[in-house]
Parts: C-alpha cells; structure tokens; sequence
C-alpha cells in the first residue's frame, strides 16, 4: 500500500554475522497493538550454527588476559554509552514502558553493569594451601564455561520458547543456562537440562510484601510504595504487590496511597509526564485484568485503577495495552491476588496487628525475592529483615542495587545468585591442582 511503512525485520546474529531466517514472527507494538517489526522464528537449526560457532570461538577468547577482556567490556559500555538516545527508543517501542524510564534506567544500567564487570575481573584471586608434612601445596584455578565478545562469542538467536528455547537448553554442548522469566519455564528448562547435569542459574517470580509499621514516615513511604507497586507498569520481578500496613495507621496511609497513585500518570510511552506506559502485550493485559476480576468475584473492593477511573489516551492509542495503577483492599491472604505473581499495575493493601503475624503472613507464600520494611526502629527493621524468607530485603527505600553483593530469591523464586563473586563462580568452573615437591 503506497505511503505505508516497511516493517522492522530482525534478523539473528551468529558468528558475528546478521543472518536471515526461513520464517518470522510479527512483534507488536504495546502502545499502538499494531505490528512494527518482524523477528525470526528460529529453531534447531540456528542453535546448532550459534553453538557452533561459541565452540570454535572459545580456545581463543578464553586464553585471553583479565586486562585484554576487561578493556573489551569497557568498549561494549563505551559504544552503548555512545547510542544511549537509540537504544532508549528501541527498548520503549519494544516494550511500551516510558522512554524516561529506559533513557533513565534501562540503558544506563546496562552500561553500568559492563563497567562494573569490566572491574570486576581484574580483581579475583585464587585459593591457596600448604601440606608441610607431605610435602604438597594445593592451589585452586578457574576456567571460563561462557564466552564473551569477538565473531561466535556472543551469539543473538531469536525466537519461541518451544522451538529455539528448547533447542538451546538441551544441546548437549551448551553446558550452562543463566534465566529469567517464569517459574513453568523454569521448570521445563530443568526437565530439559537434567539429563546433562547443567549448572542451572533461575531468577524467577516474586510475591513481594512491603511491611509498613506505625512508625514508618508515610512521606517518604507513600511515593515509595507507589514506585515499587507500578513502576514499569508492574512489569517488575521485585515489584511490590502486597501490601501489609499496621492497622493503627492503615486508614489513613490508604488514603494517602491511593491518592499518590491516582496522581501516576498511564499515557504513551513518549509523554515526558507519564508514569507508566504499556504493558507487554495482549494476551498479558488480559492476563492481569483478569485477576481484577477475580478479586471483584471474591467480595474484594478496588479503590482506583482498573473498573473505577477513566483511562485517557490519544486515538492511535486506543488499541494499545494499557492500564490504570489498581489498589484492592478487602481480600484474604488465600486469594489468587495475594499468592500468585501478577506482573502488572495491581497491588494489595491489608492491615495488620503484630510483628509476629505480618512476618508469618507476609512468608506464606512459595515466592521468596524481595521485601521491603518500613520502620523508625533499627532494631525492629534488623529482626524483621531477618526472619523474612526473601533473598533481598530493602528497608526503608526500595530497589538501590549493589553488584558487588548476591542477587536472588528463596523457594520457587529461583536458584542460584547473581554479583560480583556469585557470578564469577557461576560461569567458571573451579579445580583444585596439588603439587608435590
């Protein structure tokens, strides 16, 4: 049709060549609904030329200095560095979240993450011990499992988790598997792997509770809790979603956090003023509007958000996956709402008596990544930290990362941290050498 434009077309990248592929998969734009690019569909075939090539590439990366690599991953920092305004634009036109957010946070953690490992390495030391009575000494090497970043070191497969996902994750020369994403993936991706003995890194899912006591300072708590609740649209792994606050303030903080987030603007992703953009995709916006529903069917009461205030967009947008920052109150501990991981704008807030109860309460649940306590009593904030079954808890603030410390969750959250050392020990195989002399 004249005057219409081309769509996008991805193509993998593999031995450091773009590649076509036979067949594609449209990819949608979340705030339009309408296809922008077109991203292959690719299978076995492909994983083999991308393993393949990851083979014959590592003898020589791997042989290469600490010093060598580093300045390579400072480079690759360097040159995202360079096209920050590019690579923000894509991430939000890919994923319908703000382009604030991804000029603000995705792009430049990504390049901090490089740096930081690019450090990083140049750091690590080895172990070693002495038998003066056998006359041994025993020392401890690593060796390099992943690859890094010259042709067939980073190698780009695109495609459904049936076909290329499956492919990867049980070919016999992949001997590692670093995830994010679902706890059914997950487990699928261990059916798969078991048979190999892979080592197995899974940052899953997370019911995350934000424990909010009397003394707490709501001015600070109030814009915080909205953030860690709706920021990314939800779409967040440590995401905040239920919400237990002390009930001799409870009346007045949801006053007060109902207000803030009816003040979160939902608009498209290029406003400078909006909050939130749009969710993922179709199909997940259902997903999560469904759980409203599901909170309605049960006698729950929605105090703002999705059923209950007007949702303004420009006409192109109308068809676009978005939706308001919802808050429900009124709903048992039981309920879907409160036990599985919704992954958009909905949160919970209940009320609560005592320290002992809201930790019983905020650990019965299978997910385990993060927390958060609000409190002005360092002793409460130390003991209630403790006794809470996440593999984060942030205490007065929420999401301030260090990478130089683990990063993962409990029970079916995940295995296997992330960090500095967590990392280094992850994609390196240790061995321990004895000489003799």
């Amino acid at each position: 049709m004249a005057g219409t434009k081309a769509l996008l077309m991805l193509e993998n990248f593999i031995d450091g060549k773009f590649l076509p592929c036979s067949s594609y998969i449209d990819s949608y734009d979340p705030s339009t609904g309408e296809v922008y690019c077109r991203v292959p569909n690719s299978g076995k075939d492909e994983i083999e030329a991308a393993v393949k090539a990851a083979r014959e590439a590592f003898p020589g990366w791997s042989s290469h200095s600490p010093q060598e690599r580093s300045r390579v991953l400072n480079q690759v920092a360097d040159l995202l560095e360079q096209s920050l305004e590019e690579f923000a634009q894509a991430e939000s036109k890919d994923q319908g979240k703000t382009l604030a957010l991804a000029r603000t946070m995705d792009i430049p953690r990504s390049v901090q993450n490089f740096r930081f490992f690019a450090s990083s390495i140049l750091h690590h030391t080895s172990e070693c011990t002495q038998m003066d009575h056998l006359g041994c000494m025993h020392y401890t090497v690593r060796t390099p499992v992943g690859v890094g970043v010259p042709p067939g070191v980073v190698n780009i497969v695109f495609g459904t988790g049936p076909r290329v996902g499956e492919a990867l994750v049980s070919h016999p020369e992949v001997p590692l598997i670093s995830f994010t994403g679902s706890q059914p993936t997950a487990e699928r991706i261990t059916q798969l792997s078991a048979p190999h003995c892979k080592k197995l890194s899974l940052e899953l899912g997370g019911k995350n509770p934000a424990i909010i006591f009397e003394d707490a300072n709501l001015d600070e708590c109030i814009p915080a809790t909205v953030r860690s609740s709706f920021a990314n649209q939800g779409e967040i792994c440590l995401c905040t979603s239920r919400i237990f606050v002390q009930k001799s303030i409870y009346t007045e903080f949801l006053q007060r956090f109902v207000e803030a987030t009816r003040k979160w603007k939902v608009g498209i992703p290029s406003d400078p003023l909006a909050s939130m953009g749009a969710l993922i995709s179709k199909a997940h916006l259902e997903k999560v509007r469904s759980y409203v529903k599901r909170a309605l069917a049960e006698g729950a009461q929605i105090w703002c958000g999705e059923g209950v205030d007007k949702l303004n967009l420009p006409t192109r947008n109308q068809a676009g996956y978005f939706m308001l920052p919802t808050v429900i109150t009124d709903i048992k501990d039981e309920s879907c709402c409160m036990t599985e991981e919704i992954f958009g704008p909905v949160t919970c807030v209940v009320p609560f008596d005592s320290e002992e109860e809201v930790i019983e309460r905020a650990n019965n649940v299978k997910f385990g990544l993060a927390a958060t306590v609000w409190s002005s009593n360092v002793g409460r904030v130390h003991r209630v930290a403790k006794k809470l079954q996440s593999g984060l808890v942030w205490t007065n603030c929420w999401l301030i990362r260090e990478l130089n410390l683990p990063f993962g969750g409990m029970k079916s959250s995940g295995i296997g941290r992330e960090g500095a050392k967590d990392s280094y020990d992850f994609f390196t195989e240790i061995k321990t050498i004895t000489v003799k002399h």
